[in-house]
């Protein structure tokens, strides 16, 4: 009996073993007792900017975010945000897709500030459990913008005529070459109010206790440097990335960078498609006016080119000569069966 008993557990110690060894072959973020922590980066202007440089999205981020909920062995992720703003739409949208990712994968999400959280960049930050800054940080910018500029003085200087037909009273509302109308401007305010309650709320609801200044003060578009941040309750704390994960995670903690798509037509067309399309629609409604004809015009001519560049390289490639047989060596046909 005592033989049977040592020769199990000589067994079940080889066995262990032979998984300790396996586990030794796999890497690092595979094995068991490994904490990792996928990193996000989120960076630049959100929203549409430009036809060739388009800015942060939901549609551009999404994967990104998918992956690293998903990574294996995952303890946390972190989010690296480098953005001063944009879009109240995209901002708030990637704020979500966050928050459902991590309450679907009951993780805990780290968010780290660089040079700049605020406005919109600030908006997303508050998707993280905790917000990290550096000293020089700049965060906050709780409130809404828009500006404009007045050309119908410069048109009759060159002698240029506005001719703008629309059907609807308020559809060239706010028209650059038309003189500005205080109800025009009243009713923009009030769209305006409408988004700065929504990004109140937002933060509210994020940072609840911890906010410790005033309303007057904290939503009045105002943004701080790191440590005054922090004293508001804007921010958890100062500290980097590596520092504050491996005092949390231990000195052998993973911190893979979950980086977007890598191939290069698919970006390329990608990057000049998207303001297409945008632009488009504004033109269509009339919220872009002769801007975004002029917009689709440049999204088009630079898609073209790059159309074009792709034709030329496979051009090019296809012009190199293949392999010749020697003379000497039959060149073998194509088998042919008998049916055939």
């Amino acid at each position: 009996m005592s033989e049977q008993i040592s020769d199990r557990r000589g067994h079940s110690g080889g066995r262990s073993g032979l998984l300790e060894r396996v586990q030794g072959m796999l890497p690092a973020r595979f094995r068991r007792g490994t904490a990792v922590v996928p990193v996000v980066r989120l960076s630049g202007v959100i929203g549409a900017v430009t036809p060739l440089r388009p800015g942060m999205t939901l549609a551009g981020v999404a994967k990104m975010l998918e992956r690293a909920f998903g990574t294996r062995n995952a303890k946390a992720v972190a989010l690296v945000i480098n953005s001063p703003g944009g879009s109240p739409v995209q901002s708030r949208q990637i704020y979500l897709r966050i928050r459902q990712l991590a309450a679907e994968k009951k993780l805990p999400v780290l968010v780290f500030a660089e040079d700049v959280a605020a406005s919109g960049g600030y908006m997303i930050a508050c998707a993280g459990d905790e917000i990290y800054c550096d000293p020089s940080s700049i965060l906050g910018s709780i409130g809404v913008v828009g500006g404009s500029f007045g050309f119908q003085e410069a048109i009759k200087k060159i002698g240029v005529e506005r001719r703008l037909y629309t059907a609807g009273s308020h559809k060239a509302m706010l028209d650059p070459f038309l003189p500005e109308n205080p109800d025009d401007v009243a009713r923009l305010k009030t769209i305006q109010r409408e988004i700065h309650a929504t990004f109140i709320n937002l933060v509210k609801q994020s940072r609840g206790s911890r906010l410790k200044g005033p309303d007057d003060e904290l939503f009045t578009g105002e943004y701080w440097a790191g440590e005054t941040a922090v004293g508001l309750g804007l921010a958890d704390g100062i500290g980097d990335l590596r520092a504050t994960l491996r005092a949390r995670y231990g000195e052998k903690v993973l911190t893979p960078v979950i980086a977007p798509a890598s191939g290069m037509l698919s970006g390329l067309l990608g990057s000049a498609a998207t303001p297409i399309v945008t632009t488009a629609l504004l033109a269509a409604t009339g919220k872009g006016s002769s801007v975004a004809w002029y917009m689709i015009g440049a999204a088009l001519i630079s898609l073209l080119a790059l159309l074009l560049l792709t034709e030329t390289f496979k051009r090019d490639i296809s012009e190199i000569p293949a392999a010749v047989p020697a003379d000497d060596q039959p060149v073998r046909k194509p088998f042919k069966s008998a049916a055939a």
